[in-house]
C-alpha cells in the first residue's frame, strides 16, 4: 500500500480512537486510557497531519485547539427559531399543578381523563447554543441570540471536549442534517480549579459558572475558549432532514445520546401533576450535590404529537415550562476567620459561621475570597452578622454585611503577614487582590503543584513523573520537597504502589501471580537521575519563582552565569538586566531571601543537582552595572533616571553613597526634595547595608568578567517573532538558533519588531506584521539569514 494511503488509514484510526477516548472521559466520566497514552496518540495524529496536510479534517480532535482570533462573530439565522420557555414563578409544588392544569385545558381533557405524560429535566444555568451536524460532522455552532438569529461561535464550540466533532454510528444511519440544541455550562469544581490557576498567573478570575460559560463562548480569540473548562448537555433539536423522529421527547434524548451527544442522566418520564411535583422535590434535594448549577427544572409534554397540537403562545411553547427554585440566602454570625493556603500559594480567608440552614444544607463555612473583597463588603469583623448565599457552591460565600448589627468595638480582620502553614512571609503585589505565601516548594500546601511544575517538560523534564505519582508520593509522605525526588529508591516507589493499590482495593494480576512489576519504577528513577544536570535556565524556571518564565530564566542564566550569583543578586542589580523590571526583580530577590526557599535550594544541591552549563557572567554585563542604572533601580522616591545620572556624577560609587552622613554637602547640587528623599532612604533600616552589599557584589562581578568578549553576535539588537508551523524547524530550535547569534525572540508583534518568521497556519501575528510593515521571513529565508551571519563571523 502506498505510504500516503497508510498514513490516511492511520490518521482515520487515530481520529476514531481519540474521539472514543474523549467520549469516555468527558461524556461517560469513565476514562479508558492514561493521560500520557492519550497525549501520545494525539501527538502522532498531529505529526501525520503536519506531514500530510490533506489528511486534516474538520472532525479531527486536533482542531479543538481553536483557530485564529476573529474581529467579530458572523450572524447565523436559525432555520427553526430557538425560543425561550415560560417560567413558573410559583416555586412551591403548586407550580407543577398550575402547568398541568393549563396543558389539560389546552388539550380539552375531561376531569377523569388519563394523566398527561411528561419528560422532566434539569434547567441548566449556562449558555444555550445550537449545533449543526451535516452527515454526522459538526459544521456550525451558534448562540441563541434573539431566537431568530444568533452568533456563529463554531471555533469556540469546537474546543468544548464533550461536544462530538463527528456523531457516533454508521454513516448511513446519520441524518443528512441535524441541529442539536443544548447548554454550554461549567462545573463548579472546574471553575474553582481554573480560578486558582488564574490567580497564580495574575489573570482575572471568572465570577461564577454561568458567566464563565457564556463569556468563554463569546470570546473572539478561540484560544481563550480552549483554555476554559467547558461542558455541554443536549436537550432538544432544531432543523432536521432525512431522519425519522422518535415519538416522544424522552426517546429523542435517548437517540441523541446514542449519537454520542452528552445528555444529562438526571431526567425522568412522569405522569400528571403529582409526578411533576415529585420530580421538582427530588431534584431540589439533589441540587447542592450536583457538580453544576441549576436554577430549576423543565417540564415538557413527552408526546411530540401532543406538542404539535399544543403549539406556541407568542414566542413560548405551550407544552413546556421552567419550574424555578427559591433563592438560597440566609443570615448568620461570623464566629472566626481562618486562612486557607491553596496549591499555588494564594491565601484565602474563610469565615467560620454559626450553623445556618440555607440552600438545603447546614452551612458552617463561607469563603471571603480576598482582603480587597472583604473591604468592599464593609471590612469584615468577628461577630458581624452576614448574608450567606449557598447557590449550590461547594463553599458558600458571604455576599454582604449587616452593618447595623456590628458589635461595639469590633475591628476589621487583617490578613496575616506570615503563612499559617510554613511561616514564610506573605507578599501582595501592587495591583493584585490576592496575598500569597512566598514559601514556594518549601510550603506544604503548595507542594504538589510546585513539584509538578519542577518536573515539567520545559523545566527539569523528569520523564514519567505525572500528577498521579506526585500526589501519591506526597500523600504517603515519601517526599516533602523537590530534593526528596533524588533520594527515592526502588523500594519507595514499590511501597507507594502497594499503598495506592491497598487503598483502592485493587490487587494487580502480577501480584496475584506472585510477581511485582518494577520496570515502571526503574524507568521513573532513571528519568529522575537523568534530570540531575539541567541547563541553568531550566533549573531557574523549575524553581517556580513568581513571574520567572522561560525567557526570564534564560536572561538570568545568560547574564549572571551561575546559580550562586543569581541567589545573591539584589533586586536593583537584577532590574539592570534586559527585560527584567522592578516587580520581577523584587520577586526573584525575595524568593532567594526567604529562608525556607534558601533551605530548599540548598537541599536540592546537596542531593546532587547541579547546572551543567554554568559560566562567567556575560561580557556585556559591565555595561549594565553603571551606578546611574543601579541608583535608578534602588526605588528611592523622586530619584528619576535623570536625577540618578546627576547623583552618579556627584557620588560615583555606591560605597560612597552608603557612607554619606546626614546634612552632607555632596548632594547640594541636587534639587532639595531629591536630596531629602535620598538621605531619608539611607536612614531607613538596612538600606545602607544593602547598598554596601550591592557595591561589593558589583565589584566581584566586574572582576569575574571575561577579559575578552565572546565572538561577534551579529543578530544582537534584533527582535524576531515566530508564528505558525515551520516545515523542518521546531519553534524551540528556531528560537535557540536566533538567540545563539544574539537575537531576541518576542511573543508579540510591534513597531519595534525587526522580523516575523511565519510558517503554515500563521495567525494574527502575521496579519499585524503586514499592517505594520514588518519584514516577513519564511523558514528558508531565516536559515539563509542565520547561515549568512555565520559566514560573516567566519570571514571576520
Amino acid at each position: 500500500m502506498p505510504v500516503r494511503e497508510v498514513a490516511r488509514a492511520r490518521a482515520a484510526a487515530l481520529r476514531a480512537e481519540l474521539e472514543s477516548h474523549n467520549h469516555a472521559y468527558y461524556v461517560l466520566d469513565a476514562p479508558t486510557v492514561p493521560d500520557a497514552e492519550y497525549d501520545r496518540l494525539f501527538r502522532e495524529l498531529q505529526a501525520l497531519e503536519a506531514e500530510y496536510p490533506e489528511l486534516l479534517s474538520a472532525d479531527s480532535p486536533t482542531q479543538r485547539v481553536g483557530g485564529k482570533p476573529l474581529d467579530s462573530f458572523p450572524s447565523v439565522s436559525h432555520a427553526v427559531p430557538m425560543l425561550s420557555i415560560q417560567t413558573e414563578t410559583d416555586t412551591e409544588p403548586s407550580g407543577a399543578f398550575n402547568f398541568d392544569a393549563r396543558v389539560r385545558k389546552e388539550l380539552e381533557l375531561e376531569e377523569g381523563a388519563a394523566p398527561v405524560e411528561y419528560a422532566a429535566e434539569l434547567k441548566f444555568d449556562g449558555l444555550a447554543v445550537s449545533l449543526r451536524y451535516e452527515h454526522g460532522v459538526l459544521v456550525q455552532g451558534a448562540t441563541r441570540g434573539d431566537g431568530a438569529s444568533g452568533e456563529d461561535v463554531t471555533q469556540n464550540l469546537r474546543t468544548v471536549r464533550s461536544i462530538p466533532l463527528r456523531l457516533q454510528g454508521p454513516a448511513a444511519s446519520l441524518p443528512p442534517l441535524l441541529e442539536v440544541r443544548g447548554e454550554v455550562y461549567m462545573r463548579r469544581d472546574d471553575l474553582a480549579r481554573y480560578n486558582e490557576k488564574a490567580l497564580a498567573r495574575g489573570d482575572k478570575t471568572l465570577v461564577n459558572p454561568r458567566n464563565g460559560a457564556a463569556g468563554s463562548i463569546r470570546q473572539l480569540d478561540p484560544a481563550i475558549a480552549a483554555s476554559r473548562p467547558l461542558n455541554f448537555f443536549a436537550y432538544g433539536i432544531g432543523a432536521v432532514s432525512g431522519w425519522t423522529l422518535p415519538a416522544t421527547h424522552a426517546g429523542l434524548l435517548d437517540a441523541l445520546a446514542a449519537f454520542g451527544l452528552p445528555v444529562c442522566q438526571h431526567r425522568d418520564v412522569v405522569r400528571g401533576a403529582a409526578g411533576l411535583a415529585d420530580f421538582h422535590r427530588r431534584m431540589g434535594a439533589l441540587r447542592d450535590s450536583l457538580p453544576f448549577d441549576i436554577d430549576g427544572v423543565v417540564y415538557k409534554v413527552n408526546s411530540l404529537e401532543l406538542q404539535a397540537r399544543l403549539g406556541f403562545r407568542s414566542r413560548e411553547p405551550r407544552w413546556a415550562v421552567a419550574h424555578k427554585y427559591p433563592a438560597q440566602e440566609a443570615l448568620t454570625v461570623v464566629e472566626a476567620i481562618d486562612i486557607q493556603v491553596g496549591r499555588t500559594g494564594a491565601l484565602t480567608p474563610v469565615a467560620r459561621l454559626q450553623p445556618v440552614f440555607v440552600g438545603g444544607v447546614t452551612v458552617t463555612n463561607a469563603t471571603l475570597h480576598n482582603e480587597d473583597e472583604m473591604a468592599r463588603k464593609g471590612g469584615l469583623c468577628i461577630g458581624d452578622t452576614v448574608i450567606v448565599r449557598r447557590a449550590g457552591d461547594v463553599i458558600p460565600e458571604v455576599v454582604g454585611v449587616v452593618a447595623e448589627r456590628r458589635p461595639a468595638g469590633a475591628t476589621p480582620f487583617q490578613m496575616p503577614r506570615s503563612c499559617p502553614v510554613c511561616g514564610s512571609h506573605v507578599v501582595k503585589e501592587e495591583g493584585e487582590a490576592v496575598a500569597r505565601c512566598s514559601g514556594g516548594f518549601a510550603c506544604r500546601a503548595q507542594r504538589i503543584q510546585a513539584i509538578l511544575h519542577f518536573a515539567g517538560r520545559r523545566m527539569m523534564d523528569i520523564e514519567g513523573l505525572g500528577e498521579r505519582y506526585v500526589e501519591r508520593l506526597v500523600e504517603f509522605d515519601l517526599i516533602h520537597g523537590v530534593a526528596d525526588l533524588y533520594r527515592l529508591t526502588l523500594a519507595d516507589l514499590l511501597e507507594m504502589k502497594r499503598l495506592a493499590d491497598e487503598r483502592g482495593g485493587v490487587t494487580p494480576e502480577t501480584v496475584k501471580q506472585g510477581q511485582i512489576a518494577t520496570r515502571w519504577a526503574e524507568n521513573l528513577l532513571a528519568g529522575i537521575a537523568a534530570s540531575k544536570t539541567p541547563p541553568l535556565a531550566r533549573l531557574l524556571f523549575a524553581l517556580g519563582i513568581r513571574h520567572v518564565g522561560e525567557s526570564t530564566a534564560k536572561t538570568l542564566a545568560d547574564w549572571l552565569g551561575s546559580l550562586a550569583v543569581v541567589r545573591r543578586a539584589p533586586a536593583p542589580l537584577l532590574a539592570a538586566l534586559p527585560d527584567i523590571g522592578a516587580t520581577v526583580a523584587t520577586a526573584i530577590a525575595d524568593f532567594f531571601a526567604e529562608p525556607h526557599n534558601a533551605a530548599a535550594v540548598d537541599a536540592l544541591l546537596a542531593a546532587g543537582v547541579a547546572p551543567a552549563d554554568e559560566h562567567a557572567p556575560s561580557p556585556e554585563l559591565g555595561g549594565r552595572l553603571g551606578w546611574t542604572e543601579l541608583y535608578a533601580a534602588l526605588g528611592i522616591p523622586r530619584l528619576t533616571p535623570v536625577r540618578a545620572r546627576q547623583l552618579a556624577d556627584l557620588v560615583p560609587e555606591g560605597e560612597g553613597l552608603a557612607a554619606l552622613a546626614p546634612g552632607c554637602l555632596e548632594l547640594a547640587a541636587l534639587p532639595a526634595e531629591v536630596a531629602t528623599a535620598v538621605l531619608a532612604w539611607l536612614e531607613e533600616e538596612g538600606n545602607r547595608a544593602r547598598l554596601t552589599a550591592l557595591a561589593a557584589l558589583r565589584r566581584e562581578l566586574l572582576a569575574a568578567l571575561p577579559a575578552q568578549a565572546l565572538g561577534p553576535r551579529p543578530l544582537a539588537g534584533l527582535t524576531f517573532v515566530l508564528t505558525g508551523t515551520l516545515p523542518t524547524l521546531k519553534r524551540d530550535e528556531a528560537k535557540a538558533r536566533i538567540e545563539a547569534q544574539g537575537g531576541k525572540v518576542s511573543g508579540s508583534v510591534s513597531k519595534k519588531t525587526d522580523y516575523v518568521v511565519a510558517g503554515e497556519e500563521a495567525g494574527s501575528k502575521l496579519e499585524n506584521a503586514l499592517k505594520l510593515g514588518v519584514p516577513v521571513l519564511d523558514e528558508t529565508a531565516l536559515l539563509n539569514l542565520l547561515n549568512e551571519e555565520k559566514s560573516n563571523e567566519k570571514s571576520a
